[in-house]
């Protein structure tokens, strides 16, 4: 990063940018040195992963409170000279008038982009019904509006990760947030192209966000086709980056074996690139 970094205003406005052609993928790092490794490497735009953070935290995904959140987002708009997107679950209250306080302190913290979730957390009913989530989506709008209208209102339908996989809800409830003030849509659990091109299609010429959080056939220059505008890979990183740690200690718990330090990053490289 040189001296003449980016304002917080320079950054939301490329964000914006992005999202207007073409497609790009916005990769999820849960501390300040993945987030600026990922700078490095050439990534236009950055957005946190609720699960990530909160496994770094020793904690479970979604329990989490506001306010290390927060400060969290602080931290990475702080460490890269790239837009943020929170990850910001479902707004951290159950009603409109709690969502729209978080939305605000979230933007104070100098994000470009947001998402609001319509999960709940509770199993016996996983999603909010669609008055109540469109309420909820609508003063998180209003709130960026009357903070100045620039960071990025993502709405997520969350049905296919919340034992609804349901195509047809799905798209029912992405065109109301589109309606609602979403900027964005995006419906994790999709995975097919035809699944992919159906929201493309029934949210456009809003763009649509996909998640690729595990292996698959499809390529960026695949998905580029479908119409998507952005990939994200949510905990996926974070989790890889688990796996080899996972994998080496319990060689070294179980069998008494160094083996799996053979995969390690070097500690000059690290130092060097840290260093700079």
């Amino acid at each position: 990063m040189d001296d003449a970094r980016p304002s917080i205003a320079d950054k939301r406005r490329a964000f914006h940018e992005l999202h207007k052609s073409g497609c790009f993928v916005i990769p999820n790092p849960w501390d300040v040195g993945s987030a600026r490794f990922l700078q490095s490497l050439g990534f236009k735009a950055l957005a946190t992963t609720s699960s990530g953070f909160a496994w770094s935290q020793g904690e479970p995904d979604g329990s989490t409170p506001r306010e290390r959140v927060l400060a969290h987002l602080h931290e990475l708009v702080a460490a890269t000279d790239l837009p943020l997107n929170a990850d910001f679950e479902s707004g951290y209250a159950a009603d409109a008038a709690g969502v729209a306080e978080s939305v605000r302190l979230a933007v104070e913290t100098g994000v470009a982009g947001l998402s609001i979730e319509d999960s709940t957390g509770d199993p016996a009913k996983p999603l909010y019904d669609v008055a109540t989530a469109l309420e909820r989506l609508r003063a998180a709008r209003k709130t960026i509006d009357k903070a100045g209208g620039d960071v990025l209102l993502v709405g997520r339908a969350e049905c296919f990760l919340a034992g609804r996989p349901n195509l047809e809800e799905t798209i029912a409830r992405l065109k109301a947030y589109a309606q609602a003030g979403a900027d964005c849509l995006y419906a994790p659990g999709i995975t097919t192209p035809e699944q992919i091109r159906a929201i493309v299609t029934a949210v456009a010429p809003k763009p649509v966000n996909l998640l690729v959080g595990s292996a698959s056939t499809l390529t960026v220059q695949d998905i580029s086709v479908l119409g998507v505008r952005r990939i994200s890979v949510g905990g996926a990183l974070a989790r890889s980056a688990w796996g080899g740690f996972m994998r080496a200690a319990r060689l070294l718990a179980e069998q008494g074996t160094f083996d799996a330090f053979a995969d390690a990053a070097s500690g000059r490289e690290l130092n060097s690139f840290f260093g700079k």
